[in-house]
């Protein structure tokens, strides 16, 4: 069977995830991210027929799920394993992109909705976060954590580790990723007595 040049869905959504790190969803077209992607408009409105939104979404989701695999691979090791690896990938993204890039996710949920309704996207967003904390305080429950405090570290190491890729953007250094990693790092380690 002869291999279809169409680009895949997966680039698609990945190239759409890298456009919205980089511009946010508001000034990102779906034209411009099928171009960003390098596939062509049909192809996308054939796989993401209801358009932007649900191409949104599932960058997000996408983007979601490939954190989600490094988390649980590296909090095999333990939650300052994990954080660890957290803040090398974010380091990765905003070093590797000149300060260009940040996390999509982040930048569909801090967007102002187009109307009174949560778009999917911003859903999609919710449940990430939700998902990454929730790794995040399994881990910590698991090494120690009490449960309430295992819960609201891992919120507050999303918080911060999402807030701090913005800073790194907007400082063009990673001096804020390094200064954030050291005091989370005391953190875990006074809530799992290591």
């Amino acid at each position: 069977m002869a291999r279809s040049s169409a680009p895949s869905r997966e680039r698609i959504v990945a190239g759409a995830a890298d456009m919205i790190s980089r511009r946010g969803l508001s000034a990102t077209s779906i034209r411009e991210m099928a171009k960003h992607a390098k596939a062509p408009l049909g192809s996308t409105y054939h796989y993401f027929p209801e358009g932007k939104q649900q191409l949104a979404t599932e960058a997000v989701r996408f983007t979601g799920e490939w954190v989600a695999q490094s988390l649980r691979k590296e909090l095999e090791a333990g939650p300052a394993a994990g954080l660890s690896a957290f803040l090398a990938l974010w380091r990765k993204i905003v070093v590797e992109s000149d300060f260009h890039a940040g996390c999509p996710v982040l930048a569909v949920a801090i967007e102002e909705p187009p109307a009174d309704d949560v778009p999917p996207a911003l859903a999609a967003a919710a449940e990430v976060f939700e998902q990454w904390e929730g790794l995040l305080a399994d881990s910590l429950r698991e090494h120690g954590a009490e449960r309430g405090q295992a819960a609201q570290l891992a919120t507050l190491i999303v918080a911060a580790v999402e807030g701090t890729v913005a800073m790194c953007r907007a400082k063009r250094s990673t001096r804020p990723l390094d200064q954030v990693a050291e005091q989370l790092q005391a953190l875990i380690a006074a809530a799992t007595g290591s």
